[in-house]
């Protein structure tokens, strides 16, 4: 785990020497343990290694092959290097270190691009090919591990993080467009674009080919979730149950491989829960010491999980590291987390993860597994009960669908058969949502268009498959990847995600709708296959909360900050009607104050125009 960074220059008016130093040096906190540099011609690498697995000089990097052909930067891990490793070998490739990065640069040399389709990991690289000529970078599947770039008159660059981008394009300027959809809708979807005009994303489960003997770039998509769906049966039957459990424990046990100590992130609910108590299985079989889980405790009983993270520690024998920001530990913190987010975000939650990872840092863990991505592969989230409903109705009639919501209001305490309509409105009619948008954004000046993403969902929900592939890819997951992975790698920590193993995503959105949400529950199958490690109490859970700042209370001490940096804001004053915003600041709900604020301390942490 590390922070990439690499330049080719087209004119011979940048240092690219002294340029990507800078750039590497930008990112120190993704990898505090080395540095390495590569250069070529006009084309360099920078490399901040987080040494997790072959901690010798071994794995330092940027890493040559033996054979001198290709050279990468690597920013992720590679699960199933080991069983890879092997088949290389069969096939006559010897290796000098016990690294996953040595094994990256071999399947490129054996299989190219295809590579990327037997690898189970996270990753964002760039290799040069210096054979063909070309540098070859690529995301992950699901986009854990970021990739940013820019293209301009005189350089093509990429890094792990946006900062290292903003020295080359002389003016950081806002991105309207993203700006404009973030204040009347608060989803910061998976796009090409970010906040940063000029500033890129690589779109996850996809590689780009920069020729350099043209300087032409190429997007290829290597890896779609729809097209592998495509023509699979639904999955039914204790079987798939069997199955489901099967996968996930293995999806955990590879990503228990590392030579540095690992924990989880633990808030209490259904999904750490589950991975920290299999996680603590799997590590007691070869350790000694208890498995630590870390679990930030809001100051608002209304949302705090802390009885039921403690009851997960009993039952697993966990050291159980806590952590109990208050107000001033947030306010303090704040602007910070900005930066290390480099993009306005959508709620105080954002800030309790960041304190997640603070204190892993400080009792010595250095990777974490998390729960991230169970929701959206396994109908979690409250969301999603309309289109389910819809379902139900559509396939056995009227009754059956009353009778099943009856079940869910019984079984989840979020949901009243008034907020089920309220969500069913909003969801499946593009208009009604658009017009709830511009009715709580009077402020905004001008009218923000629909967004496009509004109407795809609402298409999405008449086919559950199609609704969740929406939001892995597009509307429900990306945000909070990036959330997770820019709050771990400020602290130095690296983040595992055990729900977002390919094989467990593909083989969840598979599985029948039925097991997925039943008699009212939601995620019903993970219920049902760790009832033989989750407490009752945990795996029958009726709310749900994660890791929930105490935002009412947080928000409503920090009022009149918010308020004044608004008013005084350029930024807010481009995309808003000022009048407005001046008396009706305090009349906006909680997330609407939030957007707007959170956007004019991003823009004076970064000095955006």
């Amino acid at each position: 785990m590390c922070g990439i960074a690499g330049i080719v220059g087209f004119t011979g008016k940048i240092d690219i020497g002294s340029r990507i130093k800078e750039m590497t040096d930008a990112v120190h906190h993704r990898g505090p343990d080395g540095e390495g540099f590569y250069r070529n011609g006009r084309v360099a690498f920078g490399h901040r290694r987080l040494a997790v697995v072959d901690l010798s000089p071994g794995g330092h990097q940027p890493m040559t092959s033996a054979d001198g052909r290709h050279v990468v930067t690597y920013n992720g891990e590679i699960y199933n290097f080991v069983e890879l490793r092997r088949e290389l070998e069969a096939l006559g490739h010897r290796f000098r270190s016990h690294s996953d990065t040595e094994v990256l640069l071999a399947a490129y040399a054996a299989w190219g691009p295809d590579c990327l389709t037997r690898m189970n990991g996270m990753w964002s690289f760039a290799l040069h090919d210096t054979d063909r000529d070309l540098i070859f970078a690529a995301r992950d599947r699901f986009g854990e591990k970021p990739f940013h770039y820019v293209r301009t008159d005189d350089c093509f660059a990429f890094g792990s993080e946006i900062r290292q981008l903003l020295p080359l394009l002389g003016t950081v300027a806002a991105n309207p467009a993203v700006v404009s959809e973030y204040l009347l809708a608060g989803v910061p979807l998976q796009s090409a674009e970010t906040f940063f005009s000029g500033v890129l994303n690589l779109a996850a489960g996809h590689y780009l080919i920069h020729d350099l003997k043209s300087d032409r770039c190429t997007i290829h998509r290597y890896y779609d979730l729809a097209g592998r769906l495509s023509g699979v049966g639904e999955r039914d039957g204790p079987e798939a149950v069997d199955e489901f459990r099967r996968v996930f424990e293995d999806s955990i046990r590879l990503r228990l491989r590392s030579d540095v100590r690992v924990g989880t992130c633990l808030s209490g609910g259904l999904d750490s829960s589950s991975v920290s108590l299999l996680a603590a299985r799997l590590n007691g079989a070869g350790s000694g010491a208890p498995f630590s889980a870390i679990t930030a405790i809001s100051e608002d009983p209304a949302n705090s999980e802390e009885a039921y993270a403690e009851e997960v520690v009993r039952a697993g024998g966990l050291n159980w590291v806590r952590t109990r920001p208050d107000y001033e530990d947030f306010r303090d913190t704040l602007p910070a987390v900005i930066r290390q987010q480099e993009e306005p975000f959508t709620s105080p939650s954002v800030c309790m993860q960041s304190f997640v990872m603070r204190a892993a840092r400080e009792n010595g863990i250095v990777v974490l597994l998390d729960g991230q991505g169970a929701d959206e592969i396994l109908l979690g989230y409250d969301r999603y009960y309309c289109a389910y409903g819809l379902a139900v109705w559509r396939q056995q009639g009227a009754r059956e669908a009353l009778r099943w919501q009856r079940q869910m209001v019984r079984n989840n305490v979020n949901m009243t058969s008034l907020r089920f309509a309220a969500l069913a409105v909003r969801d499946l009619s593009p208009a009604l949502r658009y017009l709830h948008y511009l009715g709580r954004s009077r402020h905004l000046s001008p009218r923000p268009p629909m967004p496009d993403w509004v109407r795809q969902y609402a298409r999405a929900c008449l086919d559950l498959r199609s609704l969740q592939t929406l939001e892995v890819e597009n509307t429900g997951l990306p945000p909070l990847l990036r959330f997770e992975d820019k709050n771990a790698m400020a602290h130095s920590i690296e983040t595992r995600l055990p729900f977002l193993d390919h094989r467990l995503v593909e083989h969840s959105i598979a599985l029948a709708s039925a097991l997925k949400m039943r008699d009212g529950w939601s995620k019903w199958v993970v219920r049902r296959s760790m009832m033989d490690v989750l407490p009752e109490n945990i795996a029958w859970r009726r709310n749900k909360i994660g890791f929930a700042a105490p935002d009412a209370m947080w928000l409503s001490r920090h009022a009149g900050v918010m308020e004044r940096m608004v008013e005084a804001s350029p930024l807010v004053g481009r995309f808003c009607d000022r009048n407005r915003v001046r008396e009706g600041y305090r009349r906006l709900d909680r997330a609407g104050q939030w957007r707007l604020y959170c956007l004019a301390l991003w823009e004076e942490q970064f000095g955006v125009s």
